[in-house]
C-alpha cells in the first residue's frame, strides 16, 4: 500500500514540475517576442528619423 501512495505522490510532483516548465517556457516566449517586436519597432523608428 505504501508503494502505491509514494508512486502517486511522485507522479503528482512530476506533473507540477511539468506545469512549472510549461509556464516558464510560455513566459519566456511571450517576453522574447515582445523584446524582438520592440527591437523591430526601434529599427523602423530610427530608419524613419535618419538623415537622408
Amino acid at each position: 500500500m505504501k508503494d502505491n501512495a509514494s508512486e502517486n505522490r511522485s507522479a503528482a510532483d512530476h506533473e507540477k514540475w511539468k506545469e512549472k516548465g510549461v509556464a516558464m517556457r510560455a513566459f519566456f516566449y511571450i517576453f522574447g517576442t515582445h523584446v524582438f517586436a520592440g527591437f523591430i519597432w526601434l529599427l523602423f523608428y530610427l530608419g524613419q528619423h535618419a538623415q537622408k
